[in-house]
């Protein structure tokens, strides 16, 4: 039992993978379909559960794959059951999409001196869910029209609040965007060096990811950074998962196209991907972190105002 367990969880991870690595040997970075399939003046959000609850870490990846791939408009999905229990049925011949649940138990193994210790057991369970457009007889609050796009100036107005509730100390000058570890400081280009606005948020969410890895917040080692480009590919992969994450949540558009400083990063993620197929849900799970903690630092009438 245990065994056929350990197997299906290796399954998961290398099944997925396998699934990104498709799209980058194509050029195509997967947490960007969203935007590059669709205009990027609509509203763009992470999925959400049946209960209106977003989606996280690596889920927001699976589910965005799927909903462009198959052509829903909606963004909200549920599972078997929890569509019977509003009085919905899934439609005959329909197949569900694949979202991963990520937990730990403890189990006592014996230590080096014989003695029973407790370690905790990372686990990985995969299970079905259905885009609500799959589905037959639910209420019709589910299928009321979506809320109307929030208009562009105010966007980029709810992102510069939500940019200065950090309290990062962002610099700007220069022709270069970089978070400094060591001085703990954002450096940003001119404004008037970017596109848009639009496009100055989005880098600057890139960017505020990585300011999330000092010690006192989230904790991620920067250390070999400058000295391995396995680990800074790892790292700005991390990033751009991040500022994908927060750029839904802010309702504008991440930098579509890699930087030129970024666009060799590339060949390492799939080097990175084909060597660790945990690799992309370990990512994720720090993106995911890393948003969280920049959401916890807005005042609380911006938190649910956002909700």
């Amino acid at each position: 039992m245990g065994r056929k367990t350990d197997n299906d969880r290796i399954d998961i991870y290398t099944r997925i993978t396998e699934r990104i690595v498709e799209d980058l040997e194509q050029g195509v970075r997967p947490w960007m379909k969203p935007w590059s399939a669709a205009n990027t003046h609509s509203r763009i959000s992470r999925p959400v559960r049946h209960n209106g609850l977003p989606y996280s870490g690596m889920n927001v990846l699976l589910l965005w794959s799927e909903q462009v791939s198959r052509g829903f408009s909606s963004s909200m999905w549920m599972t078997f059951k929890q569509a019977l229990e509003l009085g919905g049925a899934v439609r005959k011949g329909e197949t569900g999409s694949t979202v991963v649940f990520a937990s730990r138990f403890t189990k006592s193994v014996a230590d080096g001196n014989g003695n029973d210790v407790d370690r905790e057991i990372p686990f990985l369970k995969a299970y079905s869910v259905f885009n609500i457009e799959q589905i037959d007889g639910l209420p019709d609050t589910y299928h009321a029209p979506p809320a109307k796009v929030r208009d562009p100036v105010a966007r980029i107005a709810r992102a510069d609040l939500f940019f200065r509730n950090t309290g990062a100390v962002i610099r700007h000058g220069g022709n270069q965007a970089y978070y400094s570890p060591i001085k703990d400081f954002i450096q940003m280009p001119p404004f008037e060096a970017f596109r848009d606005a639009a496009g100055h948020a989005a880098v600057l969410s890139h960017e505020l990811t990585h300011w999330t890895a000092a010690a006192h917040r989230v904790g991620r080692d920067l250390s070999r950074y400058t000295k391995d480009r396995t680990d800074r590919a790892r790292e700005e992969l991390i990033a751009e998962l991040g500022s994908c994450f927060l750029c839904a949540d802010l309702g504008i558009a991440p930098e579509l196209e890699p930087r030129p400083d970024h666009a060799s990063y590339l060949q390492y993620w799939l080097s990175v991907l084909a060597n660790d197929k945990r690799a992309i849900f370990q990512a994720a799970a720090h993106a995911q972190r890393a948003v969280s903690f920049l959401h916890s630092l807005q005042p609380e009438s911006e938190v649910k105002a956002a909700a």
